[in-house]
């Protein structure tokens, strides 16, 4: 958008931009022009396929108003019969255009209307005015780039630098966050372009931009008894389950044998059942997994005997898919990780993994039903309830506090951990972040305490893992949908005391509760297992002759965060003997390697 040039020569321009996503869309695409904004946009198909073309406009007496839409409405019916008591008409039966002609009643206040995951681009040719919206938890990601004129904007990093007015550069502050893990507020990795905050609506009109919030966390007292909790959280998750299964598509359910994926599994198989519809479900595991696996910190027990327990339970059509160390390993499905991340996050297996079940599942489906941001919203982390997070006293994330494994600091350079001072980098940042907690008066320091642990998984460890899912999924073309992600469970929960989230004993006793009666017993009573991450030492190896690799390029710019000696050393290290960190940081090396490749970006480090 820009409104010091004419751009109705740019349509080659957007059509790079919108070509940079063609994997999140390729059903189709489409562009629309106008002297001040063009819009792009790349389409897969979910709702009303022949009618659901974008960009979507209607024109009005005083200009045209445009939408370009990634996401789903699951209240677009109601909303739609609202609409049509408002004299609208419609031309399709798509939730897109239900969203437009929302926009044409409400203006920007759509957003709080809407129930669902979006990220909105509508330019308003009445007012000459950009409105970007995103949804109240983030689950759809959106970007811009301000410029002195207008603004760029798109749904991955990847579209804006396809733009000639940016530099794919990279400074101090981004590899701070790349090694944090996670945005700080609405900075990513990317020099000056903007992560738009979830809950929030930005306007750009010849005045300048403006970022409004709609909706964020509110801390309120809670006054349901625990069996009234109970029936609440099963009634809104069935309903979410309901709602989300809507598609004119095939669907099925991402099963992992734990507690969040089981539960949904039972409730879409009751949702569809009737209807005489089988529900297909979808798992990813290793060879020997569940013969040789060994309990950690993070992963207490294998998944493919609960896979199975729920499979027969619930009697689904499940699909199994089997990964060895080769397929995990390669390196281009390493290069489409990293280039669906647009950034080098060195997790691996577990990106890896994910990436293949969504290739292998689209192939039946188009969208898939997951559990994530069960843990976070249900408080079921290892570090929701750890003593050592609630004691206090390090000024750090819990997860960084109870996984001291992961911090892979011993094998940078010297001087990347001078450069960087990640320790006060995170700290000021957990600082930042304790002063957003909403909490109530009166309540006392445990409870406060427990309060900010939630807070900080539901607003920083679960954005990443929404980005997460989001990019590998649309990377193979697969829509995710998580019923857990809905802002008003997020709200009912945030405010349900600590006690009833472990009133039986367990983490998760509030969706355990909820839903036992549709899960075996043996997934009831399973403790809380992380993603999987195959301990198969081929891996490992395979890993550790890749990497070998990248130490014999001497013109390799990939070990600029390396510490070259120890990383040397831990490269023909026995593989038993690589511990978490050096697996990490192997990882880590290999996807620099890659993003290096493929961005080329400057990296401007002082």
């Amino acid at each position: 958008m820009s409104f010091d040039r004419d751009l109705t020569e740019q349509q080659h321009v957007v059509a790079a931009m919108t070509h940079a996503m063609r994997q999140r869309g390729p059903d189709g695409w489409g562009i629309w022009t106008s002297p001040h904004a063009v819009l792009g946009h790349r389409r897969l198909s979910i709702i009303d396929l022949p009618g659901g073309t974008q960009p979507m406009s209607v024109d009005t007496p005083d200009g045209p108003v445009t939408l370009t839409y990634s996401g789903e409405t699951y209240n677009f019916v109601a909303l739609r019969d609202e609409l049509r008591r408002r004299g609208h008409q419609f031309r399709t039966a798509s939730d897109t255009e239900v969203v437009l002609r929302g926009y044409l009643e409400w203006g920007p206040a759509i957003a709080e209307r809407m129930i669902g995951m979006c990220a909105i681009g509508i330019w308003d040719g009445r007012t000459e005015r950009l409105v970007l919206i995103r949804d109240r938890l983030g689950t759809k990601p959106l970007h811009y780039f301000p410029t002195p004129d207008g603004v760029l904007f798109g749904s991955e990093p990847k579209a804006i630098l396809a733009h000639p007015m940016t530099d794919a550069v990279v400074d101090t502050d981004g590899i701070r966050r790349l090694l944090l893990g996670f945005p700080t507020t609405d900075e990513g990795v990317w020099s000056g372009i903007k992560i738009m905050r979830p809950g929030t609506v930005v306007t750009v009109d010849r005045s300048g931009l403006r970022e409004h919030t709609y909706w964020q966390l509110t801390a309120k007292p809670h006054t349901d008894d625990l069996d009234a909790t109970i029936r609440t959280v099963r009634e809104m998750v069935e309903d979410n389950v309901t709602h989300e299964l809507v598609a004119d598509v095939p669907r099925g359910v991402l099963l992992s044998g734990g507690l969040d994926s089981s539960v949904l599994t039972g409730m879409a198989d009751r949702s569809l059942r009737p209807r005489g519809e089988v529900i297909r479900t979808f798992s990813v595991d290793f060879p020997n997994q569940a013969e040789d696996f060994e309990a950690d910190t993070i992963r207490c027990s294998a998944d493919g005997p609960y896979i199975r327990d729920v499979a027969e339970y619930v009697g689904t059509d499940h699909h199994h898919l089997v990964l060895d160390h080769r397929a995990l390993s390669d390196l281009e499905v390493r290069r489409e990780v990293v280039s669906a991340w647009d950034a080098p996050y060195g997790m691996g297996d577990m990106n890896s993994s994910l990436f293949l079940l969504f290739k292998a599942l689209k192939e039946h489906v188009t969208v898939a039903l997951s559990g994530e941001a069960g843990d976070e919203i249900f408080m079921g982390h290892f570090w929701h309830h750890a003593d050592v997070v609630h004691e206090g006293g390090r000024e750090d994330f819990p997860w960084f506090v109870a996984w001291p494994q992961l911090n892979t600091s011993s094998y940078m350079s010297e001087d990347l951990v001078a450069l960087v001072d990640l320790p006060t980098f995170t700290r000021d940042r957990y600082r930042d972040a304790l002063t957003e907690v909403p909490q109530l008066d009166g309540e006392d320091n445990r409870r406060r305490r427990q309060r900010e642990v939630a807070y900080l998984g539901l607003t920083r460890f679960m954005r990443t893992l929404e980005d997460r899912l989001d990019r590998l999924a649309m990377r193979a073309g697969v829509e995710t949908r998580v019923p857990f992600c809905d802002y008003r469970l997020v709200e009912y929960l945030y405010n349900v005391p600590w006690s009833m989230h472990t009133f039986d004993g367990h983490e998760k006793s509030l969706l355990r509760a909820a839903g036992r009666h549709l899960i075996p017993e043996s997934v009831a009573a399973r403790r809380k297992s992380g993603y999987p991450s195959t301990q198969d030492l081929l891996y490992v190896s395979a890993l550790q002759r890749q990497v070998r690799d990248v130490l014999a390029d001497k013109n390799s710019d990939a070990l600029f965060m390396s510490d070259r000696a120890k990383l040397t050393e831990a490269a023909y290290r026995d593989p038993a003997k690589v511990d978490p960190a050096a697996r990490l940081t192997f990882e880590r090396v290999l996807d620099v390697a890659v993003w290096l490749d493929v961005y080329r970006p400057v990296l401007k480090l002082s």
